[in-house]
């Protein structure tokens, strides 16, 4: 995993994201979850090629339980987007990478 990708939980997911200044990327994931090992070096490279612009986190759903139920996740990998601390995006599912590039950069 990429140093640019922060774990969060839901003890921070308020601060590290609804909080943040710049755009925020939230994959919601498990290690289980084969098409989550699928997208997650492309999210760990979108990580590194936005730095500075974008900020991108993990919430892993085995361990944090509470953040997914609030935003009515019920597959995964889901991917949301956030800017000024509201949701402006979402994608589910193991998306091309194609897709997952250009619906980050949408929201930058």
């Amino acid at each position: 995993m990429s140093d640019s990708v922060l774990h969060v939980g839901d003890s921070d997911f308020q601060a590290q994201v609804l909080e943040s200044q710049e755009p925020v990327l939230v994959d919601f994931w498990a290690e289980w979850c084969g098409p989550c090992r699928i997208i997650g070096p492309m999210v760990d490279e979108l990580a590194r090629t936005h730095a500075g612009r974008l900020k991108v986190v993990k919430v892993n759903v085995d361990q944090n339980k509470q953040t997914p139920a609030q935003y009515g996740i019920r597959g995964i990998p889901t991917l949301l987007m956030f800017k000024d601390g509201k949701l402006a995006g979402n994608l589910v599912g193991a998306v091309p990478k194609s897709e997952l590039v250009r619906f980050v950069e949408n929201a930058l």
